[in-house]
């Protein structure tokens, strides 16, 4: 077994990438890792306000959003 500091957040980050690509794959690594991300804000919400809105309203939104 490989000796990792504890202490660094990159090297423990490091170590663990790379035994989640040999245990799983480079695919299945990025599917593990995809769980986690629980992703932001309020899906039903959001759903709900934007129902009544046309493709170049939706597109104005996320040209707004992007910057």
């Amino acid at each position: 077994m490989m000796k990792v500091n504890l202490n660094n957040p990159l090297e423990i980050r490091t170590v663990g990438m790379k035994a989640l690509r040999e245990a799983l794959g480079p695919v299945g690594a990025v599917q593990f890792m995809q769980q986690y991300d629980l992703g932001y804000g309020d899906y039903t919400k959001e759903k709900q306000a934007e129902q009544g809105m046309s493709l170049d309203d939706l597109d104005k939104l996320l040209t707004e959003q992007r910057g």
